[in-house]
């Protein structure tokens, strides 16, 4: 009882030390980066875009017990880029496409019934089953770095509550992507994976020394990947190693916002994989770009976010790309 006091006390202090602290400088900082006008402009596109989730047509709902399945980790703040991407994959896809959304732990029922009519067929996990599924395969009196992490880093349940327990190849996508034309990379993958799948970045961002990540791995960890979109083997994913990883990256080098990054990198280190070509699944894609989009997939992270409020989810509203 006690060690969980002291875990609750450390939880609020990093909260009080991020609001206080780090949010005014990041915020000051994106300011400075990108224009206080731009952001004014993409906070606006941002409320426009949650309201227009609620409008979205329902997508072709999936039919039959071999249709491929894809996930999403989403909550109260992201509830409507899940709708967005969700909607965007299905029509763009052609084929039919099961979604299933796992908890944050800040999903309302409001948010459910939201993306259940959007994306009919959707499968919602909610976190409580979540938990007791980590109870049961990933405990934290054995995993006690994992099972403390995800509670500060949500992030990282992008491998804990999606894998853990689970058999097969699973495919994860990021809420804040869109496609735009139909992802033959993807669709061929989903129907027959045998090794993962992610997409390529603009430059490495792991957070951590590719040494350090190199030795924990036991094998140089390949450069540029970026998570957007990943497809992992639930049951070959070492979860032992996985709990030592994490322990020795942030007793070493500290924790990182990318630390999941590094951690599927070094998961990958060594094997080959299906790596989606950049000029077709762009990461961080230009203003121009996004304003008339010609690639089939979008992922927009860092300074790209306001061309996501502003432009993106405009386009992707339609199958015709109407504004």
């Amino acid at each position: 009882m006690s060690q969980l006091r002291q875990l609750a006390k450390r939880l609020r202090i990093g909260k009080l030390t991020y609001r206080l602290v780090h949010a005014p400088r990041t915020f000051l900082k994106k300011c400075v980066r990108e224009g206080p006008l731009n952001l004014w402009l993409a906070r606006r596109g941002q409320t426009a875009m949650e309201r227009a989730a609620l409008r979205l047509p329902p997508a072709p709902e999936p039919l039959g017990a071999d249709v491929p399945c894809v996930y999403f980790l989403t909550g109260a703040k992201f509830w409507y880029q899940t709708a967005f991407c969700g909607h965007s994959l299905r029509v763009r896809a052609g084929a039919p496409v099961r979604i299933v959304v796992i908890d944050d732990g800040t999903l309302r029922a409001e948010h459910a019934a939201a993306l259940t009519r959007v994306l009919p067929g959707l499968e919602v996990r909610s976190a409580d089953a979540v938990v007791r599924r980590l109870d049961e395969h990933l405990p934290a009196s054995k995993y006690p770095t994992l099972r403390q992490r995800r509670l500060v880093y949500p992030h990282l349940r992008k491998l804990t509550d999606v894998h853990a327990g689970g058999t097969g190849w699973k495919l994860v996508l990021d809420s804040d992507m869109l496609f735009f034309r139909r992802p033959d990379v993807l669709l061929r993958w989903l129907a027959a994976p045998d090794r993962p799948c992610h997409m390529r970045d603009v430059e490495s961002a792991y957070g951590y020394s590719p040494a350090l990540m190199a030795e924990l791995a036991g094998a140089p960890v390949p450069d540029r990947v970026n998570v957007g979109v990943c497809g992992l083997r639930s049951d070959g994913i070492d979860w032992d190693r996985l709990e030592h990883w994490c322990r020795a990256l942030a007793e070493r080098e500290g924790d990182h916002y990318l630390q999941e990054q590094a951690l599927t990198a070094m998961l990958v280190a060594g094997t080959r994989c299906v790596e989606a070509p950049a000029a077709e699944y762009v990461v961080r894609p230009a203003r121009p770009e996004t304003e008339r989009p010609t690639a089939a997939l979008h992922h927009y992270v860092a300074e790209s976010k306001a061309w996501y409020f502003r432009f993106g989810w405009r386009h992707a509203r339609t199958n015709r790309g109407e504004v």
